[in-house]
């Protein structure tokens, strides 16, 4: 058949689909059942046409309808923490390990820096910092810089910063991710510098020790949301078969999601900063190593490990993951 002639037969009733809400549940069912009968036909005889792109959008719209609006009513606070986060996480498992693998080379790459200029270290932390840093070092208690506030001051503030970081750098994804990677690049520069001064003046387990404490939790949240920016440019970029504007809708949608995810991993690492990474200093092993430990389950267990097993058992019960993928169903 024709394209001309699959359009005319079929319009007037697409038209209908989309402008007449359906009476019932069971006919919202049969059009999209028609609908899907319809795009099926059009990928395969049509496959690059405008009229199978707006089959395919039209045809998922009669999915959500049928599958997820009803089960979003029925879904407590539990459900975005043991279900829906989770296979978000699993669903973006590409822009979240783009990142990481990013802010590994970055740091990496701060390190190698920092070693080949002794100057590369005060031009990224300051040199008030880096002198303060010295001074601390030479009077045996290199990271005394986490125990000169009070701790409630010092823990408001740092959760302020690091949600304040990890906001510009989820939101600044809408930059096509430009200024997602800028962020992630300066991020990580400065850590991998850090990390490497340290080393340098002879005290790296010691202050790694400290510095960790927290850092896993804190530096995971910074790679999570410039992973959830790279979801919102990524959408922006590579639409797919919906129209820009729907695609960004959707990755915006997705992305927010991934950062409210982060909120309390970043109140535990301004927690742990301002009241834990203090007491490190006088019992570095039999506090930081535990501290560090359970962070990596945390972090390993609940991003990677929790969203891979239940991803997988999604799949076999045939589960709708949240948020419609690129293609319909």
């Amino acid at each position: 058949m024709r394209e001309v002639v699959f359009i005319r037969r079929n319009q007037e009733r697409w038209h209908s689909y989309e402008h007449q809400p359906a009476a019932t549940p069971e006919e919202l069912a049969a059009r999209f059942v028609a609908l899907t009968d319809d795009l099926a036909y059009a990928r395969t005889f049509y496959p690059t046409s405008p009229v199978t792109q707006h089959l395919n959008q039209l045809a998922s719209r009669f999915h959500e309808q049928l599958y997820r609006r009803p089960a979003a009513r029925r879904r407590g606070f539990g459900y975005f923490w043991l279900t829906e986060l989770p296979l978000l996480v699993a669903r973006h498992w590409k822009p979240l390990l783009t990142a990481l693998g990013l802010f590994l080379l970055f740091a990496g790459l701060g390190a190698l820096s920092a070693a080949e200029d002794d100057a590369f270290v005060r031009l990224v932390l300051s040199d008030g910092y880096v002198n303060m840093t010295l001074e601390n070092i030479r009077r045996g208690r290199p990271t005394d810089v986490y125990g000169t506030a009070p701790e409630v001051e010092m823990f408001l503030f740092i959760a302020y910063n690091n949600v304040r970081v990890a906001l510009a750098t989820f939101a600044l994804g809408a930059t096509a991710g430009l200024g997602t990677l800028y962020l992630l690049f300066r991020n990580a520069v400065m850590v991998g510098s850090f990390q490497y001064f340290f080393i340098a003046q002879g005290v790296g387990l010691r202050a790694s020790l400290a510095i960790w404490l927290h850092g896993t939790i804190e530096i995971s949240c910074i790679v999570l949301a410039a992973g959830a920016g790279l979801v919102l440019g990524g959408s922006l970029l590579f639409p797919g078969s919906y129209p820009r504007g729907e695609a960004l809708r959707r990755g915006a949608q997705d992305a927010v999601k991934l950062m409210a995810g982060l909120v309390p991993l970043i109140v535990l690492a301004a927690f742990l900063e301002g009241f834990v990474t203090r007491l490190a200093p006088r019992h570095p092993v039999a506090i930081s190593a535990p501290v560090i430990a359970l962070s990596l389950v945390l972090i390993i267990g609940y991003f990677v490990v929790y969203p891979w097993r239940l991803h997988r058992r999604a799949r076999r019960s045939g589960f709708a993951l949240p948020e419609a993928d690129a293609e319909a169903p």
